[in-house]
């Protein structure tokens, strides 16, 4: 029997379906990940599709069976859409990101508040333009892998306990963690991680400013991340939005 929900959720995806209807993934605040059937999504006269878009915040109102995967969306009222993204490609390629990492590994109806809450806060960020987007999508990448149970470590030699890493040559296994430049040596697969890397992961980390940043280690820092949870999860192949955008 099917159940009226009213919940908070933030748009991944929209797919048209059939004639006239789109299949929409929602990350809802108390119900998790979720697929639901838009009827008529597909109408460009329909306020509902207008609403229903990706990245949008909203609260919706859908009908919840949990004997389908698939639930119907009955209406949505926009709590936030961020225009300020969608006007600004680097800003929507991160912004993208972000979408995508939530679509592709978290867990369907699983739920996690502090997530929903991370994804609406790190788009109000790249919306407030107060930082660079890249930067803000670091954070958001950090924090997701925390939330996915592979917390990025840096706080000390995963080796020899060794903290004072700052401002020296620093290594990274993708298995035990951060490794000072004696330690390293004892590992295989470490990847380099020099000083100017290193204060910027750990101020992400730590949610502290980095202060002016070389754009190669931001870039670098991504790219590193991207690896990072490759190693860890076998069915991620890296971030398509980067590579969208870039095309173009």
């Amino acid at each position: 029997m099917s159940k009226i929900i009213k919940t908070e959720a933030v748009v991944l995806s929209k797919l048209n379906y059939g004639d006239s209807s789109s299949i929409v993934s929602l990350f809802t605040k108390e119900y998790g990940k979720l697929s639901a059937m838009l009827k008529g999504g597909r109408n460009p006269k329909s306020k509902l599709s207008l609403i229903v878009d990706p990245i949008n915040y909203l609260e919706v109102i859908f009908y919840n069976n949990p004997s389908r995967d698939l639930q119907i969306l009955s209406n949505a009222d926009i709590k936030a859409h961020f225009p300020k993204i969608k006007e600004d490609l680097d800003k929507l390629k991160y912004a993208h990101s972000v979408i995508e990492l939530v679509k592709n590994l978290s867990v369907e109806h699983e739920v996690n508040k502090k997530l929903f809450s991370g994804i609406v806060r790190i788009l109000e960020l790249m919306s407030d333009g107060k930082e660079n987007p890249a930067v803000s999508f670091g954070r958001f990448f950090l924090f997701f892998l925390k939330e996915l149970g592979y917390e990025f470590q840096l706080k000390k030699c995963a080796s020899c306990g060794k903290t004072n890493l700052a401002g020296i040559e620093l290594s990274y296994n993708y298995e035990i963690g951060i490794l000072c430049n004696e330690c390293s040596i004892n590992y295989m697969e470490n990847v380099t991680v020099n000083p100017e890397l290193f204060h910027y992961l750990n101020c992400l980390k730590k949610n502290e400013s980095p202060g002016v940043v070389n754009p190669d280690v931001i870039n670098g820092a991504v790219t590193f991340l991207e690896n990072y949870l490759k190693h860890h999860v076998s069915d991620f192949k890296g971030l398509q939005s980067l590579q969208m955008f870039k095309e173009k």
